[in-house]
């Protein structure tokens, strides 16, 4: 259905402006060092928007406002609701960890709050986005939030030069996309991703100038998906930024990138999907290939994890493009990319307790993101060297585990279509990629602790982390509803 002056559809995106303002309001008025006014409202602001999603994810409907630039479907609003989850449990994690760093101080109190929504806000935009002006603008509103959460130490050397890094490439990944995006418009003469489909279809279109601005665009989309050969801020920005903003970068972001990739390349430009196709399988291979083996390399944890999110976003795109090979039929294409959507969601699951990890052995005065600072875990902390396990075991593919199965997925869609070696050289590198992970459970396990200083955190943050472990053994024992899940968004706005 669509109405121009709906605003029923954006409801959840209105109601968390609303709720920012009020924090940022709020925040003139307490101090954050003294009290959980902002860390509180935050949460209900992420609870209440998620109400709001969840009642039209049930409701099942694909709607459309503002002029057919913004659109509400199943994809959309699952994506959200695991936005929501991984914004919220990040907030949960980095409550001690901000405060014992004084980034919850200065003349606004929590600014660390309204940023973080604000991220989420542009996530939100940019999954919903069915124009490029509404999915440019989310990703600048996310980007541009992101770009001071790094650089909200202003006192830290490290964190200031990681923004700096982070705002000149990411300004340059923008241009990229810009670029594209007016070669596309001036192909097509259409901003619309439904009428630019039309257009590229019909065969009336500009194909090189087309083609030109899909190789811009792409460069784009593999900067904000952390995907070679675009890479090369991600280990200095993880290992630079603090933690918690760390967490906030690498989680949440990855959704909302998967969401515009999927609909800008699927949705507009599935006409060019030979194109399109031969660049995902190259940043693919690369990715694994480049992300894989210069893990091994590192001895801090943060970089090991930046190297090891842009291995498994390339193991994701395994999944974008193994739908459009010729003779996929229907059924193929949304098997296809409801198991890069599985693989997208449960990568994060597992990434936020990895970082939740990190920010539970940091404390004041102390990061624990070097390797060894995961020694003798077992000794210190036999549930959460547990939980430590689990989450790495998952990240390697290793049975029961979520990651398993999601490895598994991916790898059973790049077979259906046809392209065996592509399964064999990504089983390779997951092989390559299982070392480093199976190290530190070796340094948890085997290793003398070299601090035997308690483990001091809060309750919320037991609970959740606790929780986060679990659900990653019980997703890989039972995969089956979120699989089904995904595979029904997937095939409801496909056909919408």
């Amino acid at each position: 259905m669509m109405n121009e002056l709906n605003l029923v559809p954006a409801s959840a995106e209105i109601f968390l402006a609303i709720a920012i303002l009020c924090i940022l309001v709020a925040g003139l008025f307490f101090k954050e060092e003294k009290n959980s006014v902002s860390h509180i409202l935050s949460l209900a602001a992420i609870g209440g928007a998620a109400l709001i999603t969840l009642a039209d994810f049930n409701a099942g409907q694909t709607a459309y406002t503002f002029s057919n630039m913004f659109i509400a479907d199943p994809m959309a609003n699952m994506l959200k609701l695991f936005s929501y989850l991984a914004t919220a449990m990040t907030l949960i994690y980095s409550r001690q960890y901000t405060a014992q760093r004084g980034m919850l101080g200065g003349t606004l109190s929590g600014e660390f709050y309204v940023l973080a929504l604000m991220t989420l806000l542009g996530q939100m935009v940019m999954i919903s986005g069915n124009n490029f002006l509404i999915i440019y603008l989310g990703l600048e509103l996310m980007s541009l939030s992101l770009y001071g959460l790094v650089a909200l130490r202003r006192e830290h050397a490290i964190s200031t030069e990681a923004a700096m890094k982070y705002f000149v490439l990411g300004a340059l990944a923008s241009g990229f996309m810009l670029y594209g995006i007016s070669m596309l418009y001036g192909a097509t003469g259409t901003l619309d991703l439904t009428k630019l489909a039309v257009a590229a279809a019909s065969g009336m279109a500009n194909k090189p100038v087309l083609v030109f601005g899909l190789v811009f665009m792409v460069a784009g989309l593999a900067f904000k998906l952390g995907t070679a050969p675009f890479h090369m801020w991600m280990p200095d920005v993880y290992q630079g930024a603090p933690t918690s903003v760390t967490l906030l970068l690498g989680a949440a972001p990855k959704l909302a990138a998967f969401a515009i990739t999927l609909r800008l390349l699927v949705e507009g430009l599935a006409a060019l999907a030979a194109d399109w196709q031969q660049m995902l399988m190259v940043m693919a291979v690369a990715s694994m290939a480049i992300g894989n083996i210069t893990a091994i390399a590192q001895t801090n944890i943060k970089r090991m994890l930046a190297y090891s999110t842009i291995s498994q976003m390339g193991f994701m795109l395994l999944g974008l493009l193994s739908g459009v090979f010729a003779g996929s039929g229907a059924s193929d294409m949304a098997n296809a990319y409801s198991s890069s959507m599985f693989y997208a969601v449960t990568y994060v699951l597992t990434t936020l307790g990895s970082f939740g990890m990190i920010m539970l052995l940091s404390r004041s005065g102390f990061e624990a993101d070097n390797l060894d600072d995961f020694k003798g875990l077992s000794q210190r902390s036999p549930w959460f060297a547990a939980v430590m396990m689990v989450l790495l075991l998952s990240l390697a593919g290793v049975p029961p585990m979520v990651g398993f199965y999601a490895k598994l997925s991916v790898l059973q869609a790049v077979l259906a279509s046809g392209q065996v070696w592509l399964a064999l050289v990504a089983v390779l590198f997951s092989l390559v990629g299982a070392f480093y992970y199976l190290r530190i459970i070796k340094l948890m396990y085997f290793d003398a602790p070299l601090d035997n200083s308690p483990i001091v955190v809060g309750r919320d943050m037991q609970i959740t982390l606790s929780a986060n472990g679990i659900a990653v053994v019980l997703l890989g024992v039972l995969p089956g509803p979120l699989m089904a899940a995904c595979a029904h968004a997937i095939a409801q706005t496909l056909a919408s």
